[in-house]
C-alpha cells in the first residue's frame, strides 16, 4: 500500500499481479529504497496527522505522512526493517523497519490477495476519490452550503442543490426560495442542523486556490439519495433494514418518503417517533428509518423512525449483496480477523473486510497494550465509516457513541488551556495520546509529533512518560471521532492571539499582508488567524491605489476594531494606532467627560455620527462641532476622518452617546448669563431668508438669533403673512429663547410659548407626570411625533396617543413647528425619555391664549400692512368700535350679502350677511344704521348687523360719539365674571373663530376659537348661524389685550363617550343599534375582531370604518390590538363559520353610525340599496384576480371591476396586480347595478355627462360569467364617441385586417388598419402584439335593435400635424402629402395628394385603403412609371403608397388613383385618341368590368374607355337573369351604338343581330383546319384547351371562384389558390375533387365527354344524369347571383343578416357570413349559436349547403375551441351522422392543411386510405401530402392505390399523380408516368394536352417541340388533330420565331392535303 497521504495512482498491473511479483523484484526495490534512506538520513520523522486542511490553526491528524517524499521513504524504511533489526546480531546499529508503498497511506481492498495489510485504512486529502461514500457530521449550516466534518479531521462542502434530489425538481423548495434570505425560506436551515450524522458521496475533489497551503484540496460532497442508494432495488429491501429517506411531502396521516429510486416510494406514519424532537419534518428533510413492511405490489416501503429501532438496526447478510449497496452509518456484526499496527482488520457480511484505526476503537483512551483487548475471531458491532467502490476499501468504527447512532460529545473548545493533562500513550515517531481533564467527562486529545515541542522531538518516549502530566492547549476538534488535537509548544502559550476568542477590541497586533483587494487588505496573524483591514482604514487619507502602499508580505502593526462571528476588522490609521487615549468599546464605558478617538461615519446637516471600537456609535450635534460662523459641517469634516471627541452625555440603555468636538468648554461670562433658555428678550430684524428671520439680540454682547417661519405665530397662515411683511429694522418686543448654540440663539415669537414661559421645563427633572405643558412639534415620524420644550428637552407621543379618533392619519393632525398642548404620561429619568399624550380629551385648552394670540397677531399684521401701503395710521378703526353703531350707504347687493360704504370709516368697507339682515329690506343708495359685530383689521372689512333683536338689545342713547358707546359696553359687561358659564348664540362663523352674542347679558358680543392647539388641522366642528352653545368667560374686554370679550366653548373639551355611558352599556343588554365599548383582539386585512361585554365577540368590516366619501388606503392601519374603542351594533350575532360555535356581532365605527340613530328592522339596521349609475362611491379591495378586482361596498354589497376599467394608460394596466392590495380603499364610479344580487359593476373612469339618466342593469357582468355577452349593451351605455378607454389587443388580423381590441369583459372593438398610428407609416402593426395593453379612442358605436354592438376604435389621439422630415435632411416624400386624414369622399378632388395602404392586388391593379371608410383603385397602368413585371411582389398587401387622385365618383364612391410621378390634368391624350379611334358601328372586344341590374360595363380592349351595354341591348330575346348569364371578367364582342365624347360615354350592344353570329354553325373538317391556318379559330374552342394545366373549369367551378367586390369589409370567398391568408371561417365551396387539380381535371372530363358525345347519337334524349347536371349548373348560377347580391348589399348589422337568412334560409353563404360578422365582434358564443341555427334551418336535402356550414363550424372551433383538437373532434363526430363521410373527411383534411396542422393531417390520411380505399381523391390527397413533405413513398402509395381502385379509375389516378409530380415532386417521375399512359392510350388527346402543358410550364423548348412532333404525327380524327395543331401554333407564336410559325402552318396544311386526298 502507498504511504498515507499519497494520492492513489492507477498502476498498469492489478493488485493480484502486483502481489505475485517474483521475490527478486521485491528485494531490489527494498535495496533501492534503503539507499535512498541512507542519503537523507537527516530527514525528520513523519507524522500520521496533516495540518494542510486547517486555515487558521493546525488541527492535526487531518492527513497522514504529508511531508516530502524523502521523509516518507525514511519512515517507510524504518517500519519495514524493524523486524530485521531485532533479529540481526551482527549489525552495528538497529535497522529501522521498512514500510512499502502498498502499506501505509493507501487503501486496502477486500482481502482478495493472500498478503494482509499492516496498517488500517485511513482517508486523506490525497486518496479521497470521486464516488467514495463517507459518514460525516454537519458542523455548520449556511444559506448556500453545508460544512461536513469527515473522518481524519477532513471537511467537505455540500452545495444546496446537492442536499436533496427534491431540491432539483421543478417547483421544489430550492426553486421556490431562490433569492430569499429569510430564515424561514432557507431550505438548508429548515432541514438540517449542526451535529446531524449524514452519509455523503464524494462528487468532486478540487484544489482550493484560496488556501495558502500548497496542495490543499476542497472536497465536494452530495447528500442526494439517488447517488447513495445506487443499485438499491425493491427486492433487496427486507423488514428490519435501516434506510435513509427524504420527506417528499407532508400529508395528514404521515409523510411520503423518497429513497432516490423512482421505482418505489415510502411512507412513515405521524405516530412514529422522530430522533430529533426539534427537527421540522419539511419537504427535503433527511431521516433514518427501519423498514416495518414492504408492499411489493404497490411499490411502497413502510418505515418507522423510532430512535431505538434505528440505533439497534443491523444489516442482514442477504444473497447477492454488492459493495454499491453498502451505506456509511450501516451497523453490521463483524469478526476480528487480524491485528494491524494501528488498528484491526474485521470481516463482515460474509464477503467484505474492513479496518478500524486506533482512533475509532471502542475504548476512549487506548493504552499501549490496546491489542490485548481484542482476540482473534472476536465478535463486535461496528458501523461503516467510509466505502471506496474503486479499491473496495472499507473503514469502520467501534466508537460507542457512533454505535448508538449519536455524535460523540465534545466538552472543550479551540484555544482552551489545560494545565494537567495526563499522558495515556506515546506513539513512537508519531505523537502521544492525552487525557484532557474536561468537565463533566475527560476528553481524549492527541498531540502530533511536530506540536510536542518547539524544538525537534524525535524520541518522545524518552521525554514524556505514560502517566505524566503536561500543559496542553487545544488546537482543533475532530467531531466524528470525539478527539481534540493539542499542542505542547511553549510558543503556543505565549502569543496574545491564539484563537478568535483572544481578540479584543483596541488591542495592538502584528500581521502580515497576504492579499490586497479593492475593498481592503487581508492580514494574517502569526498563528494563522486572518483579519480584514477595510480600504478606508488603510490610511488617514483616501487611497486611490492601495496596491502601491501595501505590498503583499509586508508586516505591519494594526489595531483591532472589532470581532464579530469570527470576522476580525483592524485599522492601520496612524492616529488610531498611535493613540494613547482610552478605548471606547462599550456603551457602558461611555463616561461623561471621557476623551477618546473615533472616526466619522456619516455627516448630516444637524451633526456628525462618530464610530468607535466594537461598533459603538455616538452623535455630535452641530453646536458641538466647533464650527466657525457661517461654516457648514461637510466643508469642515469628511467621512473617515479621525477626530478627538468628548462624551457629554450617555444613555447605555438606549445605546445613545452625545459627543462634543469641543474638548475644553469655555466658562460662561457674566454677560452670557443674562441670556439663557427661557429668557424673554427683544430683537431687531437683520434680514429675512426663505425659511427663517435673522434678528439682532439687544444685549451687550454681539449675538444673533434665528426665528424659523413656524415660530413667528401660533397660526400658520399668520406666520407666513407676517414673514412676507417683515423688513430689516422691525423690532420684536417679546421673543422667547428656545435654545442656544454658542452665540447663536433659536428664538420663538409664539404667543402661547411666550405667555407660558414660567411653566416651560428646560430639564427633565422639572417635568411632572400628569401635567399639561405647552410645546411645539419638532419632528414627525411614522410611529409618532416629538414635542420639544426649552433647550433640547424633548418628549415623544406615540401615534395612538395623539388623537382620540385613531382613524385619523398623523400627517392630517400635526405639522412640524405646530404649537401643541401635551399631557405628560411618564418620565423615565434613567433613559431620559418623556412619554406624552396629545389627545384632545386630555390636552384641551383651559384658557383663551390661542384666540387671544390670534387677535394680537392680527393687529400687528394690520400695522405692518398699513406701513407698507404708506397709510400713516388706522384711524378708521377708532370709528368702528365693536358693539357700536355706524352709518353706511348701501353700495351693492349680492346673493351672499350686502356691501356698505361706511360714511365715518373710509376706506374700510362694511358687509352684512343675509342672516344679519334679519329680514330687513334694503336698497342700493339707502343709508342704514348698523351694529358693529367684528372688525377685520388686515382686510379692512367691518361686519355689521341689522337684526332687530340685536339693535333693540343694545340700548342706544345717541350717535353723538364713542363715549356713550364705551359706557354702554362697560354696563353690559359689568355683571360678567371670569370663568362664568353663559349661553351664547352664533352670529357669524369665521375661518378661525366664532362671533357670538349673549342674549341673557344684553346681547354682549364675544369671540371664541373654533379649534384648539392640537386640532388645528382637523376638520372643525360644524357651526351654523343661530346655533346655541354653552361657553365660559375667560377674558373680559379690558384684560384681553384686544378689546374683545373672549369665550371658551365647552364642546371643544367634550369626550366622545362619557364614563356614565360606559357603565350603562356594561350593565344593560345589547341590541341592534346599541353602542358598546369593545377591545380589539385581532386585525385582518378585511375585518377587525373585537370583544365586548361578558364574552361577546364582534367584528368590524372594512367598510364600516369611514362614511361614504372618505377614502383611506388602509383603514385599519391606525388601530392596534388591545386598543379600546366605541362601536355600534348594526346586525345580530351570527356564526362566523359552519365549524365554529362562536357567534359574531356585526359592529360599525362609522362617524355617522356613532353620531345618529339608524332604523332597525328584523334584527339589523336598514341599509338602502339606493345607488344610481354614475354615482361615485368608496369601496375596498377584497381580492385581486388576474383580470378582476373584487370589491366590498358594504358588508352585504359587493362590486366587481374589470382590469380595463381601472385605467386608460397601458403602463398602469400592466401593473394591475401591483397597484391594488387587499384592504386598499379606492373611489370609483358605478356603471352597472344588479339589484337582485346586490352587486355593482364599477369603474375608475369618471362617467361623462352624456350618461344623464339613471338606468338599472339587471344582469351585469361578473368574473364568473365567462362567455356572457348580456352586458355588452349595458356597458356600452357609458361608451361614446371620443371617449378614451383602456384596451387589450386580443387578435392581430392578417394582412390589413387591423386589430381586435378588448375593451370590456365581453366587449370588443375593431381598430382599422389606418387607425393604428397617427401618421401613415410602413408596417404599423409591427409595434403591437397580442395581449398588449393600449389606449383607445372610440370612433363610433353602432347599436342595433338586437342589442349587438360594433365599436370602432383608434389608437392615436388627434393632434396638430407634425412636420415629417427625412433623416437625410431633404424634403421627405411624406411632406408632399396632406397631413389631414380623408374621412369623406367629398374631401377628395382630382390631383389631390393622398397616401394609403394596399388592400389587395390583382393582375389588373390594386385597391388602396385611404381611411376606414374609403378605398381607392389603382389600375395596373397607373402603378408606376416603369414596367412592373410582378405587381404582387412590388405591391404586397399592407404596403404604404403615395399617389394622386385621378377621378372621384361621389355617387358610386369610386376613387381612381395613380402612383405615377408625372400625370396630366383633365382628359388625357390617350383618352382623346381612344374616342377618335372609335366609330359608331365598330365591333369591339373587351371584358365585362361590372354587372348591374340595368346592364353591363365593358372595358374596351386597347383603350382606357368603359362602355355601357344596356339590358335592352344584351340579346334579341328577353334576358331575365343578367347576373347568371354574364360574369365579371368574361370576354365579349360588342357593337358601338353611340359615342358621347363630351360626357365621356360609349353605348354598346351585344345582340346577335348586331354581330351577325349564327347560333347553330357547323364547321366541316376542312373549315376547321383552315381556321387554324388563318388564325381565326373560335376563341371558345381555343380556350377549351389552353388552360394552364390543360383542363377547363366546369360551370360549377366558374361560379365558385367568382369573388366578391373588393370594397366589401367581409370575408372574401375565392379559390384557395388565390387566397393569401386563410381566415377562420373560410370555406371552399368547390367540389372537393377539384381542390388541388383545378382546371386539369375539368379539362380531362371535358375531353372525355367530347369523346362520348362523338360516339353517341346527336338525336338521343338527354339522360337523367344530364338533367341532374343541368339542374346543378342552374343551382350554381343562382349561388353566383346570391353572392353578387350579398356583396352588393354589404350587411353591417345583425338586423341586416337576420333579414337575409330569413330570405335565404338554405344559403350556407349567408349563414357563414353571419358567423364571420359575429366573430369580427369577438362574439364567439353567438357565432356558435348561429352555426347551430344554420344546421337546423337548412333543408335536409341541401347536403352541400349543410356541408359548407359544418366546415365553417370546424374552422370556428379550430380557432376558438378549448382545447381546439377536442372541440373539432366533437363537431366532426356530430357531422358524420348527417353528411357524406368521404366529403366530410376531405373537408376536415383541408382545414388541417390550411392551418398547418400536419401531424393531425397525417393521422387523418392514414385512416382515410383504409376507410375509403375505392376513392381516387383520397389516394391523390395522400400522394400530394407525401410530396409536400418531401418523402419518397410515392411509388408505394401508387402501387397500393392501383390495387385498391377500380380499373376504370386507373388512368385518372396515374395522370393526376403525374401532374402532382410535376407540381410538387420530381418532373422526371411525372414524365415516366405520362409516357407509360400514352404508350397504352396514344389517342387520348386530353393526356397529350396535360403532358404538353406541364412541359410548357417547365420551359424546355427542345423537349416540348419533340413532344409536339410526336403528337402531330399521330393518326387521329380531324377534330382532335385540329386541337393539337392549334396548341402547337399557339406555342410557336409565343415562344418561337416566324420560321417556326410557318413550319407549323405548313405541317398543318400537309395534314389537310393528306386528309382531303
Amino acid at each position: 500500500m502507498a504511504p498515507k497521504g499519497q494520492p492513489i495512482k492507477m498502476k498498469k498491473t492489478s493488485p493480484m499481479t502486483r502481489k505475485a511479483r517474483p521475490l527478486e523484484k521485491k528485494e531490489k526495490k527494498k535495496a533501492s529504497l534503503k539507499r535512498k534512506v541512507e542519503e537523507v538520513g537527516h530527514a525528520k520523522p513523519y507524522s500520521i496527522f496533516s495540518q494542510e486542511d486547517v486555515p487558521d490553526f493546525p488541527r492535526g491528524g487531518a492527513s497522514v505522512l504529508s511531508r516530502s517524499e524523502l521523509e516518507e521513504a525514511r519512515a517507510s524504511a524504518d517500519a519495514q526493517f524493524e523486524v530485521e533489526a531485532r533479529v540481526s546480531k551482527k549489525a552495528k546499529r538497529p535497522r529501522k523497519p521498512f514500510t512499502s508503498e502498498e502499506d501505509l497511506g493507501s487503501l486496502f481492498g477486500d482481502g482478495s490477495s493472500s498478503t494482509l495489510p499492516r496498517f488500517a485504512n485511513r482517508i486523506t486529502p490525497k486518496n479521497v476519490s470521486v464516488g467514495m461514500k463517507i459518514w460525516g457530521i454537519i458542523s455548520e449550516v449556511n444559506a448556500k452550503d453545508l460544512l461536513v466534518s469527515l473522518p481524519g479531521g477532513l471537511k467537505g462542502f455540500v452545495k444546496v442543490e446537492e442536499a436533496s434530489d427534491l431540491f432539483l425538481e421543478k417547483g421544489g423548495s430550492l426553486e421556490k426560495t431562490r433569492g430569499s434570505s429569510s430564515k424561514e425560506n432557507n431550505v438548508l436551515e429548515c432541514n438540517f442542523y449542526v451535529g446531524q450524522l449524514v452519509p455523503c458521496v464524494v462528487i468532486g475533489v478540487a484544489h482550493d486556490d484560496k488556501r495558502e497551503a500548497k496542495g490543499s484540496k476542497r472536497i465536494w460532497l452530495s447528500l442526494r439519495l439517488s447517488l447513495l442508494h445506487k443499485g438499491l432495488a425493491l427486492d433487496s429491501i427486507h423488514d428490519g433494514m435501516v434506510l435513509m429517506a427524504c420527506v417528499r411531502s407532508v400529508e395528514d396521516h404521515g409523510y411520503i418518503l423518497h429513497f432516490g429510486i423512482s421505482c418505489f416510494t415510502g411512507f412513515m406514519p405521524r405516530s412514529s417517533k422522530i430522533d430529533d424532537a426539534d427537527a421540522m419534518m419539511n419537504r427535503g428533510h433527511l431521516l433514518q428509518g427501519v423498514v416495518s413492511s414492504v408492499d411489493r405490489v404497490r411499490g411502497v416501503v413502510h418505515l418507522s423512525s423510532d430512535p431505538d429501532l434505528v440505533a439497534n438496526g443491523l444489516a442482514k447478510d442477504p444473497k447477492g449483496l454488492s459493495i454499491d449497496m453498502l451505506v456509511p452509518g450501516m451497523m453490521v456484526n463483524a469478526r476480528v480477523q487480524s491485528m494491524l499496527e494501528n488498528g484491526i482488520l474485521l470481516s463482515f457480511l460474509t464477503y467484505f473486510t474492513g479496518t478500524v484505526d486506533i482512533f475509532n476503537m471502542q475504548i476512549q483512551f487506548p493504552s499501549a497494550t490496546w491489542k490485548d483487548d481484542f482476540d482473534h475471531s472476536m465478535r463486535v458491532r461496528a458501523r461503516l465509516l467510509f466505502i471506496d467502490p474503486t479499491t473496495r476499501a472499507v473503514g469502520l468504527t467501534l466508537n460507542p457513541h457512533l454505535i448508538r447512532n449519536k455524535a460523540p460529545p465534545v466538552y472543550v473548545k479551540a484555544g482552551d488551556i489545560f494545565e494537567s493533562s495526563r499522558v495515556v500513550r506515546v506513539d513512537r515517531r508519531f505523537g502521544l495520546l492525552l487525557e484532557i481533564p474536561s468537565s463533566p467527562d475527560p476528553t481524549p486529545g492527541y498531540v502530533n509529533i511536530f506540536d510536542a515541542s518547539d524544538k525537534e522531538a524525535l524520541k518522545l518516549e524518552k521525554k514524556l512518560k505514560v502517566g505524566s502530566n503536561v500543559r496542553a492547549r487545544v488546537l482543533g476538534i475532530r467531531p466524528l471521532e470525539g478527539l481534540v488535537m493539542c499542542t505542547l509548544k511553549a510558543s503556543a502559550f505565549e502569543g496574545s492571539v491564539f484563537a478568535h476568542s483572544d481578540v479584543k477590541p483596541g488591542m495592538f497586533v502584528k500581521g502580515k499582508i497576504i492579499a490586497v483587494e479593492t475593498f481592503g487588505a487581508i492580514v494574517q496573524f502569526s498563528n494563522g488567524i486572518k483579519a480584514l483591514c477595510p480600504l478606508q482604514h488603510m490610511s488617514e487619507f483616501e487611497l486611490v491605489k492601495p496596491f502601491k502602499k501595501f505590498e503583499v508580505g509586508a508586516e505591519l502593526t494594526f489595531r483591532v476594531l472589532g470581532c464579530k462571528s469570527k470576522r476580525i476588522t483592524v485599522t492601520h490609521k496612524k492616529t488610531l494606532v498611535k493613540s494613547k487615549l482610552g478605548v471606547l468599546s462599550s456603551y457602558v464605558n461611555a463616561a461623561v467627560g471621557l476623551i477618546t478617538h473615533g472616526w466619522i461615519t456619516k455627516i448630516e446637516k444637524h451633526g456628525c455620527f462618530v464610530r468607535f471600537y466594537n461598533g459603538v456609535q455616538g452623535f455630535a450635534h452641530r453646536s458641538e462641532l466647533a464650527l466657525d460662523l457661517g461654516s457648514e459641517v461637510d466643508s469642515t469634516y469628511h467621512v473617515g476622518q479621525v477626530v478627538k471627541c468628548r462624551v457629554i452625555n450617555a444613555i447605555p440603555g438606549a445605546r445613545k452617546i452625545n459627543l462634543s468636538f469641543v474638548l475644553s468648554p469655555k466658562r460662561a461670562s457674566v454677560t452670557d448669563h443674562a441670556i439663557k433658555c427661557g429668557s424673554i428678550i427683544s430683537g431687531v430684524v437683520e434680514h429675512v431668508t426663505a425659511n427663517a428671520v435673522m434678528v439682532y439680540v439687544g444685549t451687550n454682547a454681539y449675538m444673533k438669533g434665528k426665528i424659523i417661519t413656524e415660530h413667528l405665530a401660533d397660526n400658520r397662515d399668520q406666520a407666513e403673512l407676517l414673514k412676507s411683511l417683515l423688513t430689516p429694522g422691525y423690532e420684536f418686543k417679546e421673543l422667547l429663547v428656545l435654545d442656544m448654540d454658542g452665540n447663536h440663539l433659536f428664538l420663538s415669537a409664539k404667543y402661547s410659548l411666550v405667555k407660558s414661559v414660567e411653566q416651560l421645563p428646560s430639564d427633565i427633572d422639572q417635568v411632572v407626570p400628569q401635567s399639561v405643558l405647552h410645546g411645539y412639534v419638532c419632528n414627525l415620524i411614522e410611529t409618532g411625533c416629538f414635542v420639544r420644550y426649552l433647550g433640547r428637552l424633548t418628549g415623544f407621543a406615540p401615534k395612538g396617543k395623539i388623537v382620540d379618533d385613531r382613524t385619523i392619519g398623523l400627517s392630517d393632525v400635526l405639522y412640524i413647528g405646530q404649537s401643541v398642548r401635551s399631557h405628560v404620561l411618564n418620565v423615565d429619568g434613567d433613559t431620559g425619555r418623556i412619554s406624552l399624550s396629545l389627545k384632545q380629551s386630555s390636552c384641551f385648552s383651559t384658557n383663551v391664549s390661542l384666540i387671544q394670540g390670534y387677535f394680537v397677531m392680527e393687529e400687528q399684521i394690520a400695522k405692518l400692512q398699513s406701513i407698507r401701503s404708506k397709510v400713516s395710521d388706522l384711524k378708521w378703526i377708532c370709528s368702528c368700535k365693536i358693539s357700536s353703531f355706524i352709518k353706511g350707504e348701501i353700495q351693492e347687493i349680492k346673493d351672499y350679502g350686502v356691501v356698505v360704504r361706511l360714511l365715518q370709516a373710509d376706506p374700510a368697507v362694511g358687509f352684512i350677511t343675509p342672516y344679519q339682515l334679519g329680514g330687513t329690506t334694503v336698497h342700493t343708495g339707502s343709508v342704514v344704521e348698523a351694529l358693529v359685530l367684528d372688525i377685520g383689521m388686515g382686510e379692512g372689512i367691518v361686519d355689521l348687523s341689522l337684526r332687530e333683536e340685536l339693535l333693540v338689545g343694545h340700548k342706544r342713547e345717541g350717535l353723538e360719539g364713542s363715549l356713550s358707546s364705551k359706557k354702554r359696553r362697560r354696563d353690559e359687561c359689568f355683571n360678567l365674571e371670569l370663568h362664568q358659564n353663559v349661553n351664547a348664540v352664533v352670529e357669524m362663523v369665521k375661518e378661525n373663530y366664532l362671533v357670538l352674542t349673549l342674549p341673557e347679558h344684553g346681547h354682549a358680543i364675544g369671540y371664541s376659537s373654533t379649534s384648539d392647539y392640537n386640532t388645528k388641522k382637523l376638520p372643525h366642528k360644524f357651526f351654523v348661524n343661530g346655533q346655541r352653545l354653552v361657553a365660559t368667560i375667560e377674558a373680559l374686554p379690558e384684560a384681553s389685550g384686544a378689546g374683545r370679550l373672549l369665550l371658551l366653548l365647552k364642546c371643544l373639551s367634550e369626550v366622545v363617550v362619557s364614563s356614565s355611558l360606559k357603565r350603562a352599556l356594561k350593565k344593560s343588554g345589547y341590541n341592534v343599534g346599541s353602542l358598546v365599548e369593545a377591545e380589539i383582539t385581532g386585525i385582518r386585512p378585511l375585518e377587525m375582531r373585537l370583544k365586548f361585554g361578558k364574552g361577546l365577540h364582534g367584528r368590524i368590516h372594512i367598510t364600516e370604518v369611514y362614511d361614504a366619501g372618505h377614502v383611506e388606503l388602509k383603514p385599519f392601519s391606525n388601530y392596534r390590538i388591545g386598543e379600546h374603542l366605541t362601536a355600534r351594533i348594526f346586525e345580530k350575532a351570527t356564526k362566523s363559520d359552519v365549524s365554529s360555535k362562536q357567534h359574531i356581532w356585526e359592529l360599525s365605527i362609522k362617524p355617522s353610525m356613532l353620531a345618529g340613530s339608524a332604523e332597525v328592522a328584523d334584527g339589523h339596521l336598514v341599509e338602502d340599496f339606493d345607488y344610481s349609475l354614475g354615482e361615485m362611491i368608496t369601496c375596498y379591495v377584497v381580492k385581486v384576480d388576474n383580470e378582476w378586482l373584487r370589491l366590498a361596498v358594504s358588508c352585504s354589497i359587493m362590486g366587481h371591476m374589470f382590469v380595463l376599467d381601472t385605467s386608460a394608460e397601458p403602463s398602469e394596466l400592466e401593473e394591475f396586480p401591483k397597484r391594488f392590495s387587499v384592504g386598499q380603499g379606492i373611489s370609483c364610479f358605478i356603471i352597472g347595478i344588479d339589484r337582485g344580487k346586490k352587486v355593482l359593476r364599477l369603474s375608475l373612469h369618471a362617467i361623462s355627462a352624456k350618461h344623464g339618466a339613471r338606468h338599472d342593469v339587471d344582469d351585469i357582468v361578473q368574473p364568473d360569467d365567462i362567455g356572457s355577452t348580456s352586458s355588452n349593451e349595458k356597458a356600452s351605455e357609458f361608451i361614446h364617441e371620443g371617449d378614451f378607454l383602456g384596451g387589450r389587443i386580443s387578435k392581430i388580423l392578417p394582412g390589413v385586417g387591423g386589430l381586435h381590441v378588448q375593451i370590456g369583459p365581453h366587449l370588443y372593438g375593431k381598430v382599422h388598419y389606418t387607425e393604428v398610428t397617427e401618421h401613415f407609416v410602413p408596417e404599423p402593426l409591427s409595434q403591437y402584439q397580442e395581449g398588449q395593453f393600449v389606449r383607445c379612442r372610440v370612433l363610433n358605436v353602432d347599436r342595433t335593435t338586437k342589442g349587438n354592438l360594433h365599436v370602432d376604435l383608434s389608437l392615436w389621439t388627434p393632434s396638430e400635424g407634425t412636420q415629417l422630415v427625412s433623416s437625410e435632411g431633404h424634403e421627405s416624400l411624406q411632406e408632399k402629402f396632406s397631413k389631414v386624414r380623408v374621412e369623406k369622399i367629398a374631401d377628395l378632388h382630382p390631383m389631390m395628394d393622398i397616401e394609403g395602404y394596399v388592400k389587395s392586388i390583382t393582375s389588373k391593379g390594386c385597391f388602396v385603403m385611404l381611411s376606414r371608410h374609403l378605398d381607392a383603385r389603382i389600375l395596373l397602368s397607373n402603378l408606376s412609371d416603369r414596367y412592373i413585371e410582378d405587381p404582387e411582389k412590388e405591391f404586397p398587401v399592407g404596403k404604404l403608397v403615395h399617389g394622386k387622385v385621378i377621378s372621384v365618383e361621389p355617387l358610386s364612391k369610386r376613387i381612381d388613383v395613380t402612383l405615377k410621378s408625372k400625370i396630366g390634368t383633365g382628359v388625357s391624350d390617350s383618352s382623346v385618341l381612344d374616342f377618335e379611334s372609335l366609330h359608331v358601328g365598330d365591333v369591339i372586344s373587351g371584358r365585362i368590368r361590372r354587372v348591374e341590374s340595368y346592364g353591363l360595363f365593358i372595358n374596351i380592349d386597347h383603350t382606357n374607355l368603359v362602355g355601357l351595354c344596356h339590358i335592352s341591348e344584351l340579346s334579341d330575346n328577353h334576358v331575365e337573369h343578367i347576373d347568371s348569364k354574364y360574369a365579371v371578367g368574361q370576354r365579349v364582342q360588342a357593337k358601338v351604338l353611340k359615342i358621347d365624347q363630351e360626357r365621356n360615354r360609349v353605348s354598346l350592344g351585344l345582340k346577335e343581330s348586331y354581330l351577325g353570329v349564327k347560333t347553330n354553325q357547323i364547321f366541316t373538317n376542312f373549315e376547321m383546319l383552315e381556321e387554324v391556318i388563318n388564325g381565326h379559330g373560335s376563341s371558345d374552342d381555343l380556350e377549351t384547351h389552353t388552360e394552364t394545366d390543360g383542363f377547363k373549369n366546369s360551370p360549377q367551378d366558374s361560379a365558385r371562384v367568382r369573388s366578391f367586390d373588393m370594397k366589401s369589409d367581409f370575408l372574401i370567398l375565392t379559390d384557395i389558390k388565390s387566397r393569401e391568408s386563410v381566415l377562420p371561417l373560410e370555406v371552399d365551396f368547390g367540389d372537393t375533387e377539384d381542390r388541388y387539380f383545378g382546371d386539369a381535371e375539368s379539362g380531362a372530363k371535358e375531353n372525355s365527354k367530347e369523346k362520348k358525345i362523338a360516339d353517341s347519337s346527336s338525336t338521343e334524349k338527354k339522360s337523367r344524369r344530364a338533367k341532374k347536371k343541368a339542374k346543378e349548373e342552374r343551382e350554381m348560377e343562382i349561388r353566383a347571383a346570391e353572392e353578387n347580391l350579398l356583396d352588393d348589399l354589404c350587411p353591417n348589422s345583425v338586423d341586416d343578416f337576420e333579414k337575409m337568412v330569413r330570405g335565404s334560409p338554405n344559403s350556407s353563404l349567408v349563414w357563414i357570413k353571419y358567423m364571420d360578422f359575429m366573430l369580427s365582434l369577438a362574439d364567439v358564443e353567438n357565432a356558435r349559436s348561429i352555426a347551430e341555427r344554420a344546421l337546423n334551418a337548412i333543408d335536409i336535402r341541401e347536403e352541400a349547403e349543410k356541408l359548407n356550414v359544418w366546415v365553417a363550424y370546424f374552422n370556428l372551433e379550430n380557432t376558438h375551441g378549448k382545447p381546439p383538437e377536442e372541440a373539432v373532434r366533437k363537431i366532426f363526430e356530430r357531422a358524420l351522422q348527417y353528411c357524406d363521410p368521404e366529403k366530410l373527411h376531405l373537408a376536415l383534411l383541408g382545414m388541417y392543411e390550411r392551418t398547418e396542422q400536419y401531424q393531425l393531417a397525417d393521422e387523418l390520411l392514414n385512416k382515410m386510405v383504409k376507410k375509403f380505399k375505392s376513392s381516387c381523391e383520397v389516394w391523390l390527397r395522400r400522394v400530394e401530402n407525401l410530396l409536400k413533405q418531401g418523402k419518397d413513398d410515392v411509388q408505394d402509395i401508387l402501387r397500393r392505390g392501383l390495387q385498391s381502385l377500380p380499373r376504370h379509375q386507373h388512368i385518372e389516378f396515374i395522370s393526376k399523380t403525374a401532374l402532382l409530380e410535376f407540381k410538387c415532386g420530381e418532373p422526371e417521375r411525372g414524365r415516366s408516368l405520362f409516357e407509360e399512359l400514352l404508350r397504352n392510350h396514344p389517342k387520348r388527346t386530353d393526356l397529350w394536352s396535360v403532358y404538353l402543358d406541364q412541359e410548357i410550364r417547365i420551359g424546355d423548348s427542345e423537349l416540348i417541340r419533340a413532344l409536339f412532333e410526336r403528337a402531330t404525327c399521330l393518326t387521329l380524327p380531324p377534330k382532335k388533330m385540329k386541337f393539337l395543331f392549334k396548341k402547337y401554333l399557339t406555342y410557336e407564336k409565343s415562344h418561337g420565331d416566324e420560321s417556326r410559325v410557318e413550319y407549323v402552318m405548313k405541317k398543318a396544311m400537309e395534314f389537310v392535303n393528306s386528309t382531303l386526298g
